[in-house]
Formats: structure tokens, C-alpha cells, sequence
């Protein structure tokens, strides 16, 4: 039997006095070691409390990959027509939803899964697919979530180093062994921001096992799709292969945390026995429906992008700080030591200005912007000039 549970009606303190379950727990292991070991996951503080911190009005987030136009125009108005009905569960499988992605990218809707973003779809894929010394192999310097999501599972990741920022695939499939499980490659990179080339993947997934499976991590595929050598991952359609995209960047939707994955249907079966029964949301989904339908807003979040990321280049170069060619809505510079990224980061902040340190990325001299309106990296551009 557990401790008098009446402690909790009558304090809001902890004591180990009235409450002894975590002395007894750890006689008994309360967690697993592999939940033991886990550091959380660290987002960004909130920009009221840096504001209210630092005393100043506004802020300019540039951290997070977010996009600075806000959502779609039309996406406000279809929630506020859902929304007497969220006293009701969302559709469970996500139908209309599932059908308009399937018309937009000619497949079926059996192809697809929908989740909270595509930590959620990645999070089901390693509770479906990894069992006993089952293992995931990607590469350092990547999408941090993956490393937390296989660790969280009780699985072993195993990376091989970058290659210029992108991910080195010889080496990758050099590294696969009798446990490989699942391969992670994100492309573009999170945070390095380079692709895998068409020629590239192409030879590289003939080395991969068809038993071992292949997550595209295409977050930033908007951004990339249209350079001839980008490899649309739809293109090949292999059995073995799961393509993730999201609503959270391009389309402008992160804070609703909707996220969408393509692969055989078999593979997708198996994923559905899983998953949580009505994720994503009502909103979610009327949002995600209402904003695939905006080519207009996509062409708008292109063409800021463009320009945006045209003007960072260029004053980057003037300023002399080392930035790696992008395909997504953000650059990466390299400051060439820790502690200057520290001052940097400190500095902006103190200006209203914050943007990503890469040290959890594995890329500790290393800083990540969000390509902004044209207001926001005019701001950033002369923030720098006053630090560096």
C-alpha cells in the first residue's frame, strides 16, 4: 500500500516525514536507468519572462525556427468556427485532413499519418519498430529531439561525425550493423542547414538494408524543394522508407504542434495501433486542412525567406562571420570558440534579441538564426555591428 495519500489535501510541501514513497522507491528503482540518466529537453525561456527580466518592452525571437509571418490569414477564422464544438473529441483518425495531404501528394490516405508535430510521429515510430538491441543510427550535429526520443525509449543511438555540416552518408553506411534498427537523416539539417544531395542519397540507399528503416526528416522540405539536386524523398517511394514533414515552419502553425508522416501503408498500419487515439487536436486539424489550401501564404513565406536570408548572407560576410550556406528558414554561423558565443548570445539579449547557442547540438562554438521579416534581421544586423 502507498503512504497516507491525505498529504496531498493538506500540504503543498514535500516531506519525507509524511511521505516516504520516494526513500522507499529508491530502494526499489523508481525508474528505469535509461529514464534515470535523462536530461530534459531545454527550450528557450519565454520572451515575457527575459522582457520582464531584463526590463526592456519587446523581443525579437530568432531562436526557434518559427515563422515571423504568423499563421495563414484564413486559419484564425476557421478555428473560431470549431470552436463551440471542442467539447467534443477530435476526429480520431484524422480524415479530412489525411485526404487533402494524400490528393496534395497523389498517394493514399492509408500512406499517412498525422501527430503533435514530428516529435510525436517519431516518438510512435520508435515505440513501433524498436525491440531487444535494436539500435538508431544517425549523425551528430542534428535535430537534438531524436537523441532525447531514443534514449526516452530505452534504446542505444549510435552517430557518425558530420561531414562539412551535412551528414556523411559513406560513413553512415559504414556504421550499420546486425542491430541497426532505424536510420535518422534531416534533411535540410537541423542546425547546420545543408542538404543531402539527389546523387548522394540515391547511392547511399542502396547500401541500406531493406529490413532497416529510413526516417527523411524533411521539417524544412518547403524551403528546399525547389533546387534540382534537393532529393524529394516522395520521389522514390521505397518500402523502407518514412518521410516526415510538419505545419510548424513554413505554413506557420508550430504553436498548434501539428506534424504529418508518409510511408507504405503497412508500415503506417503498424503505426496507427500505437499512436494515441485522437492526436492531433480539433484546432490542429482545421488549421492544418484551412492552411494547405493558402498557396498564397506559402509564396509570401518563400519570397520573405529568400530575401531575408539574401540580406543575413551579405552582411554576415561584411562583418566577417562565418555562416554555412542554407537551405532552410535559418543560417548557422560559426563563432569559432564557446566562450564567444556565450557573449554573444548575452549581448542580444540585453538588446531584445535572442537567437539559438548550438552546444546542445554538439556544436558548441556555433549560433543559429532565424531568418525574420526584414525589420527583424535589420535589428539583428546592427545589434551585431555594435557587438562583434
Amino acid at each position: 500500500m502507498y503512504a497516507n495519500l491525505s498529504y496531498f489535501a493538506s500540504s503543498s510541501n514535500y516531506s519525507n516525514n509524511e511521505f516516504n514513497f520516494l526513500e522507499e522507491s529508491g530502494k526499489r528503482k523508481l525508474v528505469p536507468a535509461h529514464i534515470e540518466n535523462l536530461s530534459p529537453y531545454k527550450p528557450g525561456r519565454p520572451s515575457a519572462e527575459l522582457c520582464k527580466e531584463l526590463g526592456i518592452k519587446g523581443f525579437i525571437n530568432l531562436a526557434s525556427n518559427e515563422n515571423s509571418l504568423g499563421p495563414p490569414k484564413g486559419v484564425k477564422k476557421a478555428i473560431n468556427e470549431v470552436l463551440a464544438g471542442v467539447h467534443c473529441y477530435p476526429d480520431a483518425s484524422a480524415s479530412d485532413l489525411r485526404n487533402a495531404l494524400a490528393a496534395k501528394y497523389n498517394v493514399k490516405a492509408a500512406n499517412i499519418t498525422v501527430g503533435n508535430g514530428s516529435e510525436s510521429i517519431i516518438s510512435n515510430i520508435l515505440r513501433t519498430f524498436l525491440h531487444g538491441s535494436n539500435e538508431v543510427l544517425t549523425s551528430e550535429g542534428t535535430f537534438v529531439g531524436v537523441s532525447l526520443l531514443v534514449k526516452a525509449n530505452g534504446s542505444n543511438l549510435v552517430t557518425v561525425p558530420l561531414k562539412n555540416y551535412c551528414f556523411d552518408l559513406e560513413a553512415i553506411a559504414n556504421a550499420i550493423n546486425k542491430n541497426t534498427k532505424i536510420i535518422y537523416l534531416c534533411n535540410p539539417n537541423n542546425p547546420t542547414g545543408q542538404i543531402i544531395s539527389q546523387a548522394d542519397f540515391e547511392t547511399f540507399i542502396k547500401k541500406v538494408p531493406p529490413h532497416v528503416l529510413v526516417i527523411l526528416d524533411e521539417a524544412y522540405y518547403e524551403f528546399a524543394k525547389d533546387y534540382s539536386y534537393f532529393p524529394d524523398s516522395l520521389n522514390y517511394r521505397y518500402d523502407n522508407v518514412l518521410t516526415l514533414r510538419t505545419f510548424s515552419k513554413a505554413y506557420g502553425l508550430a504553436g498548434l504542434r501539428l506534424g504529418y508522416g508518409m510511408a507504405h501503408e503497412c508500415l503506417i498500419d503498424y503505426i496507427h495501433r500505437i499512436k494515441l487515439p485522437f492526436e492531433p487536436n480539433t484546432l490542429a486539424q482545421v488549421a492544418g486542412l484551412t492552411a494547405l489550401k493558402d498557396d498564397n501564404y506559402l509564396e509570401r513565406t518563400l519570397k520573405n525567406n529568400n530575401v531575408g536570408k539574401e540580406y543575413l548572407k551579405q552582411n554576415l560576410d561584411m562583418l566577417g562571420i562565418e555562416h554555412i550556406p542554407t537551405y532552410a528558414n535559418f543560417i548557422m554561423i560559426n563563432l569559432e570558440s564557446e566562450n564567444r558565443v556565450n557573449n554573444t548570445y548575452n549581448a542580444l539579449l540585453k538588446q531584445g534579441i535572442v537567437i539559438r547557442p548550438l552546444k546542445a547540438f554538439g556544436l558548441p562554438t556555433c549560433m543559429r538564426i532565424t531568418i525574420g521579416l526584414p525589420m527583424e534581421n535589420q535589428k539583428l544586423i546592427k545589434a551585431f555591428k555594435k557587438i562583434i
